[in-house]
Protein backbone atom coordinates (compact mmCIF):
# COMPACT_ATOMS: atom_id res chain seq x y z
CA UNK A 1 0.00 0.00 0.00
CA UNK A 2 1.19 3.32 -0.94
CA UNK A 3 -1.16 5.11 1.25
CA UNK A 4 1.21 8.25 3.63
CA UNK A 5 0.65 8.14 6.71
CA UNK A 6 1.16 11.34 9.15
CA UNK A 7 1.13 12.05 12.86
CA UNK A 8 -1.89 14.04 12.83
CA UNK A 9 -4.16 14.29 9.62
CA UNK A 10 -7.55 16.66 8.47
CA UNK A 11 -10.24 16.53 6.07
CA UNK A 12 -12.69 19.24 5.51
CA UNK A 13 -16.04 19.06 4.51
CA UNK A 14 -17.91 22.30 2.87
CA UNK A 15 -21.53 21.76 3.73
CA UNK A 16 -23.74 24.41 5.37
CA UNK A 17 -24.69 24.33 8.88
CA UNK A 18 -28.37 22.88 9.64
CA UNK A 19 -29.00 24.83 12.67
CA UNK A 20 -27.74 27.76 14.90
CA UNK A 21 -29.77 28.73 17.84
CA UNK A 22 -28.67 31.94 19.33
CA UNK A 23 -30.56 31.03 22.42
CA UNK A 24 -29.48 27.97 23.30
CA UNK A 25 -25.70 28.64 21.44
CA UNK A 26 -26.34 25.28 20.20
CA UNK A 27 -24.72 24.30 15.93
CA UNK A 28 -25.75 21.38 14.44
CA UNK A 29 -24.11 19.93 11.42
CA UNK A 30 -21.76 17.31 10.28
CA UNK A 31 -17.95 16.98 10.70
CA UNK A 32 -17.63 14.25 7.81
CA UNK A 33 -19.54 12.57 4.89
CA UNK A 34 -19.46 8.40 3.72
CA UNK A 35 -19.11 7.34 0.68
CA UNK A 36 -17.43 11.06 -0.84
CA UNK A 37 -14.06 10.13 -2.66
CA UNK A 38 -12.34 13.52 -1.13
CA UNK A 39 -9.27 15.59 -2.16
CA UNK A 40 -6.49 12.77 -0.42
CA UNK A 41 -8.36 9.95 -2.52
CA UNK A 42 -10.07 8.76 -0.04
CA UNK A 43 -13.68 7.22 0.95
CA UNK A 44 -14.70 6.91 4.63
CA UNK A 45 -16.97 4.37 4.63
CA UNK A 46 -20.16 4.34 7.55
CA UNK A 47 -19.04 3.05 10.76
CA UNK A 48 -15.17 4.38 10.77
CA UNK A 49 -15.90 6.71 13.36
CA UNK A 50 -17.64 3.81 15.61
CA UNK A 51 -15.22 2.85 17.93
CA UNK A 52 -13.80 6.62 18.40
CA UNK A 53 -17.29 7.22 19.38
CA UNK A 54 -17.71 4.83 21.84
CA UNK A 55 -14.29 5.30 23.15
CA UNK A 56 -14.38 8.70 23.13
CA UNK A 57 -18.01 9.93 22.30
CA UNK A 58 -20.14 12.45 24.91
CA UNK A 59 -21.18 9.28 26.79
CA UNK A 60 -18.16 8.15 27.33
CA UNK A 61 -16.66 7.98 30.53
CA UNK A 62 -13.25 8.94 28.93
CA UNK A 63 -11.10 12.42 30.11
CA UNK A 64 -10.31 12.82 26.37
CA UNK A 65 -13.21 13.20 24.62
CA UNK A 66 -13.72 14.35 21.07
CA UNK A 67 -13.25 18.13 21.18
CA UNK A 68 -15.04 20.96 19.63
CA UNK A 69 -12.02 23.28 18.31
CA UNK A 70 -11.46 26.08 15.70
CA UNK A 71 -9.33 25.19 13.34
CA UNK A 72 -7.50 22.45 15.00
CA UNK A 73 -6.12 24.83 17.50
CA UNK A 74 -6.16 22.05 20.90
CA UNK A 75 -5.96 25.57 22.84
CA UNK A 76 -8.84 27.18 21.42
CA UNK A 77 -11.69 25.03 22.17
CA UNK A 78 -14.94 26.64 21.49
CA UNK A 79 -17.98 23.86 22.39
CA UNK A 80 -18.43 20.57 23.40
CA UNK A 81 -20.06 18.21 21.56
CA UNK A 82 -23.94 17.29 23.23
CA UNK A 83 -24.09 14.64 20.23
CA UNK A 84 -21.65 13.38 17.78
CA UNK A 85 -22.95 9.91 15.97
CA UNK A 86 -23.25 8.48 12.52
CA UNK A 87 -26.14 8.79 9.89
CA UNK A 88 -26.63 7.58 6.73
CA UNK A 89 -25.17 10.59 5.01
CA UNK A 90 -22.12 11.12 7.71
CA UNK A 91 -20.42 12.01 11.24
CA UNK A 92 -23.19 14.28 12.87
CA UNK A 93 -23.15 16.60 15.41
CA UNK A 94 -24.76 18.97 17.93
CA UNK A 95 -22.69 21.03 19.87
CA UNK A 96 -23.17 23.75 22.41
CA UNK A 97 -20.98 26.51 21.74
CA UNK A 98 -18.92 27.98 25.33
CA UNK A 99 -19.39 31.63 26.84
CA UNK A 100 -15.67 32.16 26.95
CA UNK A 101 -14.74 35.44 24.58
CA UNK A 102 -14.02 32.34 21.69
CA UNK A 103 -16.91 30.69 22.06
CA UNK A 104 -18.44 34.25 22.02
CA UNK A 105 -16.52 34.89 18.71
CA UNK A 106 -17.28 31.27 17.30
CA UNK A 107 -21.37 32.32 17.75
CA UNK A 108 -20.74 35.13 15.96
CA UNK A 109 -18.78 33.76 12.89
CA UNK A 110 -21.46 30.81 12.60
CA UNK A 111 -23.90 33.69 12.40
CA UNK A 112 -22.56 35.99 9.52
CA UNK A 113 -21.15 32.87 7.55
CA UNK A 114 -16.94 32.95 8.23
CA UNK A 115 -17.45 29.73 10.17
CA UNK A 116 -18.67 28.19 7.17
CA UNK A 117 -17.06 24.29 7.09
CA UNK A 118 -15.86 22.12 9.49
CA UNK A 119 -12.78 19.45 9.40
CA UNK A 120 -11.91 16.19 11.52
CA UNK A 121 -8.64 15.95 12.90
CA UNK A 122 -7.41 12.21 13.17
CA UNK A 123 -5.30 9.25 12.65
CA UNK A 124 -5.73 6.53 9.52
CA UNK A 125 -5.73 2.87 11.26
CA UNK A 126 -3.38 1.20 9.19
CA UNK A 127 -5.07 -2.10 8.71
CA UNK A 128 -8.54 -0.48 8.00
CA UNK A 129 -7.55 0.79 4.91
CA UNK A 130 -7.85 -0.98 1.65
CA UNK A 131 -6.96 -0.25 -1.76
CA UNK A 132 -9.41 -0.44 -4.44
CA UNK A 133 -8.09 -0.77 -8.57
CA UNK A 134 -10.67 2.21 -9.97
CA UNK A 135 -10.58 2.71 -14.05
CA UNK A 136 -12.67 5.86 -13.22
CA UNK A 137 -10.50 7.16 -11.01
CA UNK A 138 -7.50 9.30 -12.81
CA UNK A 139 -4.79 7.88 -10.54
CA UNK A 140 -6.61 4.31 -11.08
CA UNK A 141 -7.60 3.67 -7.48
CA UNK A 142 -9.09 5.09 -3.81
CA UNK A 143 -8.54 3.52 -0.52
CA UNK A 144 -11.53 2.88 1.13
CA UNK A 145 -11.71 3.65 4.87
CA UNK A 146 -13.13 1.93 7.74
CA UNK A 147 -11.57 3.17 10.76
CA UNK A 148 -10.40 6.27 12.17
CA UNK A 149 -8.79 7.77 15.46
CA UNK A 150 -11.10 10.53 15.75
CA UNK A 151 -9.74 13.01 18.24
CA UNK A 152 -11.40 16.53 17.46
CA UNK A 153 -13.52 18.39 14.67
CA UNK A 154 -13.16 22.01 14.28
CA UNK A 155 -14.63 24.91 12.67
CA UNK A 156 -12.87 26.29 10.01
CA UNK A 157 -12.60 29.06 7.53
CA UNK A 158 -11.46 27.68 4.54
CA UNK A 159 -11.69 23.96 3.63
CA UNK A 160 -7.98 23.74 2.31
CA UNK A 161 -5.74 21.32 4.37
CA UNK A 162 -4.66 23.73 7.06
CA UNK A 163 -1.62 21.67 7.53
CA UNK A 164 0.01 22.14 4.01
CA UNK A 165 1.24 25.56 3.61
CA UNK A 166 0.67 27.33 0.45
CA UNK A 167 3.93 27.74 -1.93
CA UNK A 168 4.73 30.97 -1.49
CA UNK A 169 4.84 30.84 2.46
CA UNK A 170 7.50 27.81 2.17
CA UNK A 171 9.73 30.13 0.02
CA UNK A 172 9.76 32.79 2.50
CA UNK A 173 10.08 30.45 5.91
CA UNK A 174 14.06 30.54 5.54
CA UNK A 175 13.72 34.52 6.05
CA UNK A 176 11.33 34.31 8.65
CA UNK A 177 13.13 31.59 11.01
CA UNK A 178 9.23 29.82 10.68
CA UNK A 179 10.91 26.18 11.04
CA UNK A 180 13.39 27.27 13.83
CA UNK A 181 9.98 28.72 15.42
CA UNK A 182 7.78 25.19 14.91
CA UNK A 183 11.19 23.43 16.34
CA UNK A 184 11.10 25.50 19.01
CA UNK A 185 7.55 24.70 20.53
CA UNK A 186 8.51 21.41 20.04
CA UNK A 187 11.11 21.16 22.12
CA UNK A 188 8.81 22.79 24.50
CA UNK A 189 5.61 20.42 24.46
CA UNK A 190 8.35 17.33 24.76
CA UNK A 191 9.66 18.83 27.68
CA UNK A 192 6.10 19.22 29.28
CA UNK A 193 5.64 15.79 28.19
CA UNK A 194 8.35 14.50 29.66
CA UNK A 195 7.86 16.44 33.13
CA UNK A 196 4.18 15.11 33.26
CA UNK A 197 2.95 18.12 35.63
CA UNK A 198 -1.12 18.72 35.40
CA UNK A 199 -3.77 16.62 34.34
CA UNK A 200 -4.56 13.96 31.83
CA UNK A 201 -6.36 16.03 29.91
CA UNK A 202 -3.55 18.97 29.89
CA UNK A 203 -0.75 16.18 28.63
CA UNK A 204 -3.55 15.34 26.43
CA UNK A 205 -3.87 18.42 25.01
CA UNK A 206 0.08 18.61 24.78
CA UNK A 207 0.51 15.67 22.81
CA UNK A 208 -2.01 16.43 19.90
CA UNK A 209 -0.23 19.90 19.68
CA UNK A 210 2.95 18.30 19.43
CA UNK A 211 1.00 15.89 16.58
CA UNK A 212 -0.05 19.14 14.72
CA UNK A 213 3.51 21.00 14.92
CA UNK A 214 5.43 17.74 13.52
CA UNK A 215 3.40 17.90 10.56
CA UNK A 216 3.11 21.83 9.98
CA UNK A 217 7.12 21.08 10.46
CA UNK A 218 7.27 18.11 8.02
CA UNK A 219 4.66 19.38 5.25
CA UNK A 220 6.99 22.62 5.53
CA UNK A 221 10.21 20.52 4.76
CA UNK A 222 8.44 18.82 1.77
CA UNK A 223 7.87 22.01 0.22
CA UNK A 224 11.32 23.69 0.63
CA UNK A 225 13.72 23.71 -2.83
CA UNK A 226 16.76 21.20 -1.66
CA UNK A 227 19.05 24.33 -1.89
CA UNK A 228 17.33 26.17 0.57
CA UNK A 229 17.20 23.30 3.08
CA UNK A 230 21.10 23.41 2.21
CA UNK A 231 21.44 26.99 3.00
CA UNK A 232 19.42 26.86 6.17
CA UNK A 233 21.58 24.34 7.74
CA UNK A 234 24.75 26.01 6.50
CA UNK A 235 23.45 28.98 8.36
CA UNK A 236 22.85 27.64 11.74
CA UNK A 237 24.60 26.53 14.54
CA UNK A 238 24.67 22.53 15.04
CA UNK A 239 22.94 22.88 18.56
CA UNK A 240 19.64 24.49 16.30
CA UNK A 241 19.70 21.51 14.04
CA UNK A 242 19.72 18.44 16.11
CA UNK A 243 15.87 18.25 15.71
CA UNK A 244 15.34 14.82 16.30
CA UNK A 245 17.57 13.81 19.25
CA UNK A 246 16.92 10.28 20.57
CA UNK A 247 14.83 11.54 23.48
CA UNK A 248 12.18 12.92 20.86
CA UNK A 249 12.30 10.39 18.13
CA UNK A 250 11.24 7.92 21.03
CA UNK A 251 8.04 10.26 21.65
CA UNK A 252 7.00 11.17 18.01
CA UNK A 253 7.66 7.79 17.10
CA UNK A 254 4.99 6.86 20.16
CA UNK A 255 2.82 9.79 19.04
CA UNK A 256 2.66 8.76 14.91
CA UNK A 257 2.20 4.55 16.05
CA UNK A 258 -0.73 5.59 18.55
Amino acid sequence: MSKEFKAYESKSLSLKIDDIDEGSRKVVGYLSAFDTLDSDNDIIRKGAFAKSIKERGVESSSNRQIAHLRNHDWEHQIGKFLEIYEDNFGLKFVSQLGRSTKGNDALLDYQDGILREHSIGFNYVKDKISEVEDSNNPQGKYYEITEVKLWEGSGVTFGANEFTPVLDVAKSVIESDYLLKLNNEMESLVSAIKNGKGTDERLHNIEMRLKLIQTKYNSLIEQLEPKSVKQFTQDNEPNELELMEEQKKEILIKLINN
